[in-house]
């Protein structure tokens, strides 16, 4: 049975003879709020109440099955008992009908002939080829297990990731007796999604030298991995960027699984040195792999790493996606925004009227 949301009605006294109302206006006094002192309570006064909730569910039922998109549907609310449509996620097919019944409460979403419902809020589906922030949270024999924000916590094997001076070989009781010096409790990381479960449960690997341990940055966790906003599935879910005001460049990982990681960027032997070979590249690359020192900060670029973060925060709140052409344009605004208030370029806030400032620029409003 479809969930039914009604006014408020005020309190009633606690005084049985004040709260007592005649027979033939039990429901348009309590429509009203008007309250009947001379009667007492009729037994007849709950089934009408009653009957009116059936009306308001028979009309709630009778509007949802045009199945238009961008409709807002409770779990078990029916959407539409015509045959010619298809059911899709978020949805159900009742035994022996051809009705179908919303599953999650979510707005619908319509493509072609095929309805489904999408959350309002839901945790994260991993798919193979995600780009994901994760952090450790066990540390087993032969992998790790490693949150990142879906129903089950993922595998991080001891074989998918890259071993100290870029050894391709097989590994071994050593390495198994040294697996916390790669990783530890509280590590927070960037993986693919290599391989996916049955029951849904995903396995990650750091192969490549862009992925790997974080440092030198702050962790935000963003919602909006439903119908709202948040993090969305781009082009490019990392990049660098030159911050304003003195602030150098700035990383900025997106996951898909909803984790952001905003650090101060560090320069890499390879970028460094050119010339130099693959196999010498990865060794001099990984002695800092694993390290959890983080570098010294200047205070100009913590300052502009909290306005990112800020930004990003602003656009969830305001339902807008996360994605690169979204952060770097609002951080943008948001350096402008802070030209024009007194405090000049300290001014990071960018929550309430600020944030709604920042949303209305971004989308033209």
């Amino acid at each position: 049975m479809p969930i039914t949301i009604l006014t408020p009605k005020p309190s009633r006294p606690i005084n049985d003879r004040e709260e007592d109302v005649s027979d033939t206006s039990s429901i348009s006094d309590s429509e009203s709020g008007g309250v009947d002192l001379d009667g007492d309570l009729p037994m007849t006064s709950r089934p009408h109440k009653r009957a009116r909730i059936t009306t308001i569910t028979t009309t709630t039922t009778t509007s949802s099955v045009s199945a238009s998109g961008g409709d807002i549907v409770t779990p078990g609310e029916l959407i539409t008992d015509d045959p010619q449509w298809m059911r899709g996620h978020g949805t159900y097919v009742t035994p022996g009908t051809t009705s179908i019944v919303s599953s999650v409460a979510g707005t619908i979403s319509r493509t072609n002939k095929l309805l489904s419902v999408r959350p309002l809020r839901a945790r994260y589906t991993p798919e193979v080829g995600d780009l994901v922030v994760g952090r450790i949270v066990e540390v087993q024999a032969k992998r790790w297990r490693v949150d990142v924000g879906s129903t089950q916590l993922a595998a991080l094997p001891l074989s998918a990731i890259n071993l100290p001076g870029g050894i391709l070989r097989k590994r071994t009781e050593t390495d198994e007796l040294q697996i916390r010096t790669f990783f530890a409790e509280g590590d927070l990381l960037v993986a693919e999604v290599q391989q996916l479960f049955g029951d849904g449960g995903a396995v990650l690997h750091t192969r490549s030298l862009k992925y790997g341990k974080l440092r030198n940055g702050v962790f935000v966790a963003v919602s909006g991995m439903g119908g709202g906003g948040g993090v969305v599935r781009s082009r490019r879910q990392v990049w660098t960027m030159d911050a304003a005001n003195g602030g150098g460049q700035i990383d900025v990982v997106l996951g898909v699984n909803g984790y952001v990681w905003i650090s101060k960027h560090v320069e890499t032997p390879e970028a460094e040195n050119k010339a130099a070979g693959i196999t010498n590249m990865e060794e001099s690359v990984s002695t800092t792999m694993y390290s959890s020192q983080n570098d010294r900060i200047e205070v100009e670029t913590m300052r502009e790493i909290a306005r990112l973060r800020g930004v990003v925060t602003a656009l969830v709140e305001n339902g807008l996606r996360v994605d690169e052409d979204m952060v770097v344009r609002g951080y943008h605004e948001a350096v402008e925004m802070a030209m024009v208030s007194a405090e000049g370029a300290d001014d990071i806030y960018l929550g309430g009227e600020r944030g709604e400032q920042l949303a209305a620029a971004l989308t033209g409003q």
